[in-house]
């Protein structure tokens, strides 16, 4: 019998340390999360961004992180040529005036970012307070 091991990505590791450790820290000052909180956010931003080929919509937390990902304009930019082929602009108002992040849209980023390999931390995949992920866990299967 093969065994095959399917490692699972973290954007930590694409970002690199340095640029990783920044974009965890900026988020620790400028939104007040603890430090462990803030690299698992920013973990879920990279990921987020090195996934986003189609219409994707992060999370509200994992936001944060995407907000200070952007804020390294340079190694943001590289970034984007290197794992998207394009730069990735933000839109800062994807969802209709009345209301915030379409729940669907942010499950269906979180199942995407899975399918792509991913490591993703269901409680950090939240609309409002609305779990976007575990409503439908990662047990392997394709989505």
């Amino acid at each position: 019998m093969t065994v095959v091991a399917n490692e699972t990505k973290t954007g930590r590791v694409l970002a690199g340390e340095e640029l990783f450790d920044s974009i965890a820290n900026f988020v620790m000052q400028h939104d007040g999360e603890s430090l462990e909180r803030a690299q698992r956010i920013a973990d879920q931003a990279v990921a987020y961004v090195a996934t986003a080929t189609s219409p994707m919509m992060p999370s509200d937390d994992v936001d944060k992180g995407y907000h200070a990902f952007i804020l390294h304009t340079k190694a943001y930019a590289e970034f984007c040529n290197r794992h998207g082929g394009r730069f990735l602009h933000h839109n800062p108002a994807p969802a209709p005036v009345e209301g915030g992040r379409p729940l669907a849209n942010v499950r269906s980023t979180a199942h995407a970012m899975k399918a792509a390999g991913f490591m993703v931390f269901d409680d950090l995949w939240t609309v409002d307070g609305t779990n976007a992920a575990q409503c439908d866990s990662d047990d392997g299967r394709d989505y």
